[in-house]
Order: structure tokens, then sequence, then C-alpha cells
């Protein structure tokens, strides 16, 4: 097959680099078709891309004769500088290969501002710790970004995946559970069913859990749907957690944000034996293809911090 370019003539870019690193191997072996087998390409289209090299130069670079191929005194002084520019090709090659293996370089991460402060910042400085050649970007907020257009390597994130174009790996799941301090909850009778939220404050959380309906399944199976209202509704889950550590309402909280405050005893989980929707949490990446050492390094690394009961770590 004729090279790219040839329609035209001329010979650009990754073409002509080709020629060059052709025109070296055909001089240093005298033949075209050693050089040819040599780099995986036809005698035809070897002796094309020379030639259009030539006509690009507009100076015959080589002899040919029954004996072989040598260098013309212009393709000899030729043949030293390609050397010196394949050797800096090579070399620029190796560079970017070496970054690609290895965990170093800047890494531009996103996910929510909850998880990002409780969760993957401390795990973000563990992880620096290990590779001290890496610098890292993080951002906390709660929408979902899009990677290309704001520059990021990598999003942690909760819930379905939407976008079929990116890459993926899952990490592990975020647990949810229905919380309220002790104080409220001499105030009012605990729940003991689904159907017991309809009389308690509920403090909403606007985003996810159905915002103002509750789904929850019992251990076996069946499925349960409440209505609840409250005195306060917000897109924050640290104003929710402060709001159901002071005694305003039960909470449904993720299990990273409600744990600190479960093992200290300022928060107690109610409606045992019901479960709230859990979420999956994956790492997403801009491409499933040739993915930087720094995503992929990072990415395998935390799909080992997100074992059973991970939340349950959490200082």
């Amino acid at each position: 097959m004729p090279p790219r370019g040839a329609s035209c003539g001329l010979l650009r870019g990754m073409d002509r680099i080709q020629a060059i690193r052709l025109f070296i191997r055909v001089v240093d072996l005298g033949s075209f078709s050693k050089a040819a087998a040599d780099m995986g390409v036809g005698q035809p289209s070897a002796t094309k891309m020379v030639a259009l090299l030539e006509k690009q130069l507009g100076s015959r670079l080589l002899h040919r004769s029954t004996h072989g191929v040598t260098p013309t005194e212009i393709g000899a002084l030729y043949y030293d500088k390609c050397k010196l520019i394949a050797h800096h090709v090579e070399e620029a090659e190796s560079v970017a290969t070496l970054l690609q293996s290895q965990v170093q370089g800047g890494l531009r991460i996103t996910t929510s501002v909850a998880f990002g402060r409780r969760v993957l910042g401390p795990l973000v400085m563990r992880f620096m710790q290990m590779h001290p050649k890496l610098q890292i970007e993080l951002n906390f907020e709660d929408r979902v970004v899009s990677l290309v257009e704001q520059g990021m390597d990598l999003a942690i994130r909760m819930g379905p995946l939407v976008d079929s174009t990116l890459g993926a790996r899952y990490l592990g799941v975020n647990p949810w559970v229905v919380v309220a301090s002790a104080d409220y909850l001499k105030r009012r009778s605990p729940p003991a069913q689904p159907a017991d939220l309809v009389d308690h404050d509920a403090l909403i959380y606007s985003t996810v859990q159905g915002d103002a309906r509750w789904h929850l399944t019992g251990v076996q199976g069946e499925l349960r749907t409440v209505p609840v209202k409250g005195p306060l509704r917000s897109n924050n889950l640290s104003a929710l957690l402060m709001a159901a550590r002071n005694g305003m309402g039960l909470a449904a909280l993720p299990r990273y944000v409600a744990q600190e405050s479960l093992n200290s005893g300022a928060l107690l989980a109610v409606l045992s034996g019901w479960n709230l929707p859990s979420q999956e949490i994956h790492a997403v990446y801009p491409s499933p293809v040739l993915v930087p050492a720094k995503v992929s390094g990072f990415v395998a690394w935390l799909q080992g911090q997100f074992g059973e009961a991970w939340w349950e770590d959490l200082k």
C-alpha cells in the first residue's frame, strides 16, 4: 500500500519520519528489498516512499544498480543527518513510553464533596506518599462534570454509569442507613416498620434516595416505598448530618457520612432489617484505551481499598 501523502506527492508528519527511517535502513542494508522486509512494508511501497522523499528534497539520494543501492554524495550527508533525527525521535518516544509506564506527573481527580472530604482525600494522601513524583489536583463538587471538557484524568462516581464511551472500573458499594440522635428517639418512638416513617420528621436529601420517597428492602426482598416529610431539605449531606445530630429528625445518609457519628453514639441506626438502596462506586476516566499508568495505577490501588464494610475503617 502506498504511503499516505503519495496522492499529493508530499510526505508529511509521521509519513516523513517513516520515510527517513526507511532510507536509513536502505543505506545500512544496501537493498530496498531487505530494508522493506526489515520494516514490514512491501518493496513497491518502500521504493515509492524513498522516491517521494527525493522528490520533496529535489535531490537524488541513492544510486540504484543491479549490484545494489549506495548513497550519492548528497545522500551520504543526508544519511548522517537522518541518523541524528532518528535517534532524537527514538529518544522522545522512549521518554513518552517511560512516562506512560510510571506513576508520576500530574493527575486531576474529581468527585463529590462529602465523598472527597471523608473518603477520597485521605486515600489520595496515602497514595501520594507511595508515589512522591505524582502531583494530584483534587476537585470536589456535587455535579457530574465532563472529564474531557474540564481536563480531568479521573472521576470517582456513585450510582449507575450513563456514558458508555468512558473507561470505568468498579471499586465497591456505597450503602446508606437511616439514622437519628438518641435525643430525637427519646421524644419520638423509633420506627419499627417503614410505614412508621410517615409519622416522623425526615431530613430529606434532595439528590438521591428518591428525594421525598424512601425505598427500603426487607430481609426477604420485600420492597416498601414510603413518602416522607420534615423540617429540612438539602442537597448537602453535611448539613443533614448536623441536623440529625442536633435531634431534628431521621436522616438517610451514606454509611461513610454517618459512620463516625454511629461509632461515637451521636447517632443511632434505625429500622434494623430494612435497607436503603446501595450505590456502586466506579472510577471513571476519559477513554478505555491507552490509559496512562498514573491513572491505571491509582485505580488498581483504589480497588483494594473498598472491601467489605470499608466504611467502618474511616477515622
